[in-house]
């Protein structure tokens, strides 16, 4: 098949993984895996011949101009230069971008790099030493984030991750009828799995296979830290990891003799959004952002489930996999697994960086043809808030035949969002002194020690409003953690910007 000279084609990947501390800094970290990359592609002088590269945003350390300070360390001088903002979707949204200027005629060669050094902070931290890194800012600027969180979630401490997703959990949990035992159980069962892969993977953070009960059995070691979540079922950021990834038109490929093989295409890919505050969403449990999103990539790839040999499903928490099988139907114990790495508490999450790992990891799977079909690889923004879905094959679209230029279009267009839902509206408080409203979803935020400190609810208001609520009764609390607390009728009582729950 003749293939159009302006389709994209992923030729190069690395990933890298230190397991000394301290290690090198993020900037060193981005420079190794972007030339191991180029030397995955097997065509030398290919990073001089890049026309854009594009960072992913670190928290390990705010350099003044991050993609500069790469080009320099590559000696390249692309005319595109790029670096995201907070969120698992963003290396997604960046080789989309990529993508789509490549189809356009507008570049042939990009770069995407991302890498974290906050295992090596840690052992400073510990040691009583700072980091003396490269390049700072001056000033600092601001966190990377699009929107900051709403007023009441900051007054209200809901802005943890470890918290909101715990939250959405404990609603679809009621929802589907769990009790709270199936849930432990059922999450125990669906991420084993997931760590016998992140035992073989030779990049993985925690190379160690468990049982479902060594996952959610809580103990010295495996401390609760947003009830219902352990430690090991929850992504582990404090790793020193980078991945890159090197697109490059399919005309430039045949030019540099990139073999067919080693090409890797983006069949199709849609991002979507659902409400950025948890409190917002209408159903708690549900993402019809995700759905769409799905249903929109599948069918761009001209793929459905059935066509997919290998998934990494973003698995930064259960309620993400969860939600994930529940857009496609896909079983949670399916045969071909929920991730080719290991997922993010296992192989690790370098915060915004991971699907630059799962995509490197999905090409090396595709292009070894030990997987029929086509790839598919998922990402998370957020508050389980922004949504990447895409499809990896190592054949290009019926719709990438040279003259055609369909598939060409849609890249263009996949970036925009699919499927937006309505927003239910936030209360700052509830509107009286003795108000009462009705448990929506919930979670029990634990301390570093292991100890119950307090919960943290979204009710549902008698005026369709939602309303979020502390709970620091201690006997409250445990029966929080013991009992189902969704559809339960609570008390508000305002204190200050806060309201206070009771039963």
């Amino acid at each position: 098949m003749s293939v159009d000279p302006r389709t994209p084609c992923l030729v190069g990947v690395a990933q890298h993984t230190v397991r000394e501390q301290p290690g090198p800094e993020p900037l060193d970290l981005w420079e190794l895996a972007a030339r191991g990359a180029a030397a995955d592609a097997g065509a030398p002088g290919l990073l001089e011949r890049l026309d854009s590269i594009q960072v992913v945003y670190t928290e390990s350390w705010q350099y003044d101009d991050p993609a500069a300070r790469l080009a320099e360390r590559l000696a390249a001088a692309p005319r595109h230069r790029a670096y995201s903002t907070v969120s698992g979707t963003a290396p997604q949204t960046l080789l989309g971008t990529a993508a789509a200027a490549i189809a356009a005629g507008e570049m042939d060669a990009a770069l995407v790099a991302g890498g974290e050094a906050l295992a090596t902070r840690r052992a400073l931290r510990r040691a009583g030493e700072r980091p003396a890194w490269s390049h700072r800012a001056h000033p600092k600027p601001p966190y990377g984030w699009e929107r900051p969180p709403h007023p009441a979630e900051l007054a209200h401490e809901l802005f943890l991750p470890v918290h909101t997703y715990a939250i959405m959990e404990t609603a679809r949990r009621a929802a589907a009828g769990e009790s709270v035992e199936d849930e432990r159980e059922a999450r125990g069962r669906m991420m084993a799995p997931m760590t016998r892969v992140a035992a073989a993977n030779p990049h993985a953070w925690h190379r160690r296979a468990w049982t479902p009960e060594e996952l959610v059995t809580p103990g010295p070691d495996n401390r609760v830290v947003g009830w219902p979540y352990t430690k090991r079922t929850v992504a582990f950021m404090d790793v020193d990891q980078a991945a890159a990834v090197i697109m490059v038109s399919s005309g430039l490929a045949d030019r540099l003799g990139i073999a067919r093989d080693r090409r890797v295409h983006l069949r199709g890919w849609a991002y979507a959004e659902d409400p950025w505050e948890v409190a917002a969403r209408p159903v708690l449990g549900e993402s019809p952002a995700m759905a769409a999103v799905a249903r929109h990539a599948l069918a761009r790839a001209g793929t459905d489930l059935d066509g997919i040999g290998a998934l990494d499903l973003y698995s930064c928490f259960a309620v993400a996999l969860r939600t994930a099988c529940a857009a496609t139907g896909l079983d949670p114990t399916d045969g071909r697994g929920l991730t080719v790495t290991g997922g993010l508490p296992y192989a690790g999450a370098p915060v915004s960086v991971y699907v630059l790992h799962s995509t490197a990891a999905m090409a090396e799977r595709l292009r070894a043809g030990t997987e029929p079909g086509h790839g598919l690889v998922t990402g998370v923004g957020m508050h389980l808030t922004k949504h990447t879905w895409a499809v990896w094959s190592t054949e290009p679209g019926e719709d990438f035949r040279e003259g055609r230029g369909d598939g060409l279009a849609a890249l263009r267009g996949a970036g925009e969002p699919v499927h937006v839902t309505g927003a239910v509206p936030i209360a700052d408080a509830a509107d009286a002194d003795g108000g009462t409203g009705t448990v929506a979803g919930y979670t029990v935020a634990h301390g570093r020690d292991g100890a119950a400190e307090r919960g943290i609810l979204v009710v549902d208001l008698p005026d369709g409003a939602r309303a979020h609520a502390l709970v620091r009764d201690p006997g409250l609390i445990a029966e929080a953690e013991a009992a189902e607390l969704v559809g339960r009728r609570v008390r508000l009582t305002p204190d200050g910007p806060v309201n206070v729950a009771t039963w």
